[in-house]
């Protein structure tokens, strides 16, 4: 079920109406329970076993591990923490990498004239296992670290894992900041339910209204990515850059207005990642909840920066080149990760050279690195990708980057082959309108760079303002928002993660 589509503008008030009915206790855990089970098993109804499966296993491992002492029982706490892991992330190596894992093993065997059988199983990814599984895995270690303890109440734990609004794409919750909530379920709270819709209007406006509508042109580009020229490239690059932003933002902003609505606060998973000045500090900005994580669960455990410079910028690369394989099985992605990884090595390398650089060139630089990056990330295979990058170079170097003619012949009426290629109509109306929302969105962005909260701003107005601003919103991406018969709700980009 998305949250863009009209099931979910029937569920989500439903869901809130029955929660604030039930008298307090815990019924209203497990309505909110069945409530997600039933979010999640719209795609699929095997997929409540694959999360079922999932909880039980987290639920009794972590209760095992707190059953041996550190001291006396080591190695039985540590084979139960083993156990359990290698169970938990089981089914996600069988959906998400045993394919890739198996090519992997055939193309090296074929370096060396070994023959490999062909074996390619036919198996479809189900949303959010990835954030799912690492938000159990989590919750284990800190059982495994002694951070917290077990949770005996197999409803609420079960609720942890699957609670809708967060389930399928983030954030990442920690036990520390989502289990303990859902202990004692909180009255409804109008100021912070105001606030939960403003949030959730923003969120649609960045998923429906900017990422939709860029990912018509993106994906029409890097659908015919050896016909488009340099500079269309250059374009669908940029413009990807804020697709996968308002797409993955735009859903945790939802996600996290649902949820306040019904009283709970989520991580927060972005702080105006483009206004950040160096990679590290773009990392320190963006899916923080998942950041964070890696930063936590691995960095932190292989050493950190507490070793030398030459093996903490190993761990640096480790951590991002994971990160990049929890994006996807393939190359592109590990070697998005380990451009990040290396960035941020060449960063500390240089970081006082850097920092005698004008502000804005700083921002500059971090951009381009930025989306160098998402053409590794966006393309089909690490091959295409490079071709990409070389393509943009070549239209820069030869100066088509400032020949904006370029692109408007692209968007021409006379150039039918190019139109066609487009799965939907989009003109210069579309690109002024999305450069437009662009800009909308990176001036909000500065703003909450600079520390001030619209949302807040917002609150302290007469409910006049306040109720014409909500109107505002929805008439807006009403209208300009993509859905309806002709644009299908699309899927959120890392739901594929």
């Amino acid at each position: 079920m998305l949250f863009n589509s009209y099931r979910f503008m029937l569920f989500f008030p439903a869901v809130l109406l029955f929660y604030h009915a039930i008298p307090k206790g815990g019924g209203k855990k497990f309505w909110l329970l069945v409530a997600s089970y039933f979010f999640y098993m719209s795609w699929n109804a095997g997929y409540g076993l694959l999360l079922l499966g999932a909880t039980l296993v987290s639920y009794v491992g972590a209760i095992a591990i707190e059953k041996f002492r550190p001291d006396t029982e080591r190695k039985k706490k540590t084979a139960a923490f083993a156990v359990s892991l290698m169970l938990l992330f089981s089914a996600l190596f069988i959906y998400k990498y045993l394919n890739f894992s198996l090519a992997v093993i055939r193309r090296s065997l074929s370096l060396i004239k070994i023959s490999f059988p062909t074996v390619e199983f036919d198996l479809v990814l189900p949303v959010g296992i990835s954030f799912f599984t690492f938000q159990a895995a989590g919750y284990e270690i800190d059982v495994w670290r002694g951070n917290i303890r077990a949770e005996r109440s197999f409803i609420q734990y079960a609720l942890f894992v699957s609670f809708f609004p967060q389930l399928v794409a983030g954030p990442i919750e920690r036990s520390r900041d989502l289990l303990f909530q859902l202990e004692e379920p909180q009255p409804f709270d109008f100021g912070l339910a105001k606030d939960g819709v403003f949030q959730m209007l923003w969120g649609y406006f960045l998923k429906m209204v900017i990422a939709d509508r860029a990912a018509i042109f993106v994906d029409a580009v890097y659908g015919n990515m050896y016909e488009a020229n340099g500079m269309v490239l250059i374009v669908a690059t940029v413009l990807f850059a804020f697709q996968i932003y308002c797409d993955f933002a735009g859903y945790s902003t939802i996600a996290g207005g649902a949820a306040q609505i019904l009283g709970i606060r989520l991580t927060r998973n972005f702080d105006s990642p483009y206004c950040a000045l160096s990679v590290r500090d773009f990392w320190r900005r963006w899916h923080i909840s998942l950041s964070t994580w890696f930063r936590d669960y691995v960095y932190i455990p292989i050493g950190g920066s507490r070793c030398g410079r030459l093996r903490s910028s190993l761990n640096v690369m480790i951590a991002m080149a994971v990160s990049g394989l929890w994006h996807g099985a393939g190359f592109h992605f590990i070697a998005w990760g380990c451009l990040h990884g290396a960035l941020q090595v060449v960063e500390r390398m240089c970081g006082k050279i850097r920092d005698r650089l004008p502000k804005g060139v700083q921002w500059l630089l971090t951009f381009f690195w930025i989306c160098i990056g998402w053409c590794l990330f966006r393309a089909s295979s690490l091959r295409t990708g490079l071709y990409a990058i070389k393509k943009m170079g070549g239209a820069v170097v030869k100066g088509y980057f400032f020949k904006s003619e370029e692109l408007y012949q692209y968007f021409s009426v006379g150039n039918k082959a190019r139109r066609l290629q487009l799965a939907f109509t989009f003109d210069m109306h579309d690109m002024h309108l999305l450069i437009l929302c662009i800009v909308i969105l990176l001036l909000i962005d500065f703003i909450s760079f600079k520390g001030i909260s619209l949302r807040s701003v917002l609150a302290r107005q007469n409910p006049a303002i306040q109720m014409f601003s909500v109107a505002l919103a929805v008439t807006f991406i009403s209208i300009f928002g993509i859905w309806g018969s002709a644009f299908s709700a699309a899927n959120f980009i890392y739901f594929q993660f």
